[in-house]
């Protein structure tokens, strides 16, 4: 055999090898569901392949528009933990830019070389290669960087292999990420699960029973938690402490606020049955928590039953809509104050006291009813509640919510729900002591 086709056969004998150890590469990278081991595995692997000192997998934050590596060969006993800087920056953000392969002989030698990372490492590069790693659509999801290679700069065929790990890399991280994505999406909505039944269960558990009176309250979440609130208190001398609550915006954040809420006007009440002093302590507290520019609409009642009046007072929340069984009209009163959280200096005027009379109706609603809107923008407003409210007056309280609902879902034509849903509506009963029939 003549020394050609020696080095043919010493040629084959590699590409088999190396076609073996990608092949081995390409099982790893899909046998592993943590991104971390997918790095370290694909940082081993062209050590291996490429025969070279190290290896570092930069992962693209499309985010941050930054490349950071959590894991680098060789580099254990380095003071460095991280590396991470702009895509705009150095040679890797080059390829992550270009993605196009930059194999630099002599790294000294080139100016765009930034030998900052040795310095501070202690280590000296002498040549590097580094590679785009591309998904399946071709977008770059990272690089890979290799350092030093043991028998001299990187060539030709160090490059064809470094891509061809590059592309297999590149897919197996984007599965990775899309999987931690998932992941942390579960996650996510594992808590606000737990979270919505939390809240949920500081709801009131059943409707309140009180002489003369007929008493409901519902709620409906924009998304699993919600801004929104009602609640029944039944208190020492009888009476019913009654809430309903608007806090901006809805999701988690908003439904903290409104256990707060709860907790504090819970708390106060219990102690004082004065009402006005009661809801400044609430909003001198309240004002202590609350972000700029959050703030609570809310209304708080003490019911009566002994005297069928409602003493209230309401922090922005209205319009308040009073049905009068004597006239059959509505009266809209608005609210006696500004939100809780605005100007915790400005005092609220003394709480207003509503009488019942047989058949009286109070209806108290959050926005998410009013501004509803259909397709064309229109809302359902006050004026189709106030149609409902007079026409089905002879209707229970929790018939007249689940009226109300359906009107408002249907008049939306399919529009999304768009804020939080909460009623609560008091009604005195008729003379002979029940409800009126439906029909």
């Amino acid at each position: 055999m003549n020394e050609s086709s020696v080095g043919s056969l010493h040629d084959d004998r590699r590409r088999v090898a190396d076609l073996e150890q990608l092949l081995e590469v390409t099982r790893r990278l899909g046998a592993t569901v943590d991104l971390d081991v997918l790095l370290e595995a694909i940082a081993s692997a062209a050590t291996s392949v490429l025969d070279c000192e190290r290896a570092t997998v930069f992962v693209y934050d499309r985010t941050s528009e930054e490349l950071y590596s959590r894991l680098a060969t060789g580099i254990a006993d380095s003071p460095i933990s991280e590396i991470r800087f702009p895509v705009s920056l150095g040679i890797a953000g080059e390829v992550a830019r270009s993605g196009r392969v930059v194999n630099l002989p002599d790294a000294y030698a080139d100016p765009r070389f930034n030998p900052e990372f040795d310095r501070r490492s202690g280590f000296r590069t002498r040549n590097l290669l580094t590679v785009p790693l591309s998904d399946h659509d071709g977008g770059i999801v990272g690089v890979l960087q290799v350092l030093n290679k043991r028998s001299g700069p990187f060539g030709d065929r160090d490059e064809q292999l470094a891509g061809f790990l590059g592309s297999q890399a590149g897919v197996a991280v984007q599965r990775q990420m899309l999987l931690g994505h998932f992941a942390e999406k579960q996650r996510i909505q594992r808590d606000l699960n737990i979270a919505r039944d939390i809240q949920q269960g500081l709801l009131p558990k059943q409707r309140p029973e009180m002489e003369g009176f007929d008493i409901a309250g519902w709620n409906r979440p924009a998304d699993e938690t919600g801004g929104d609130y009602y609640d029944f208190l039944q208190l020492a001398d009888g009476s019913l402490a009654i809430a309903i609550a608007d806090v901006t915006g809805h999701g988690i954040g908003p439904a903290l606020v409104v256990a707060e809420v709860r907790a504090l006007f819970r708390a106060l009440v219990m102690r004082s049955a004065d009402l006005g002093a009661t809801v400044d302590s609430v909003q001198q507290l309240l004002c202590q928590d609350l972000q700029d520019g959050k703030f609570v609409t809310a209304f708080f009642g003490i019911l009566s039953p002994a005297e069928s009046t409602l003493q209230y007072l309401s922090t922005g929340q209205g319009p308040l809509l009073a049905y009068s069984a004597a006239t059959g009209e509505i009266t809209e009163f608005e609210a006696q104050g500004l939100p809780l959280g605005i100007l915790p200096e400005e005092p609220y005027d003394p709480p207003v006291t509503l009488p019942f009379a047989p058949g009286d109706i109070l209806v108290l609603l959050t926005d998410g009813f009013f501004e509803w809107s259909r397709p064309d923008g229109e809302q359902f407003g006050t004026e189709r509640v106030r149609d409902l409210v007079c026409t089905h007056h002879h209707r229970t309280a929790e018939e007249l919510i689940g009226l109300l609902h359906r009107a408002v879902v249907d008049f939306s034509a399919g529009t999304p729900q768009g804020d939080d849903l909460t009623a609560v509506i008091v009604k005195r009963r008729g003379a002979s002591g029940r409800s009126s029939m439906t029909v």
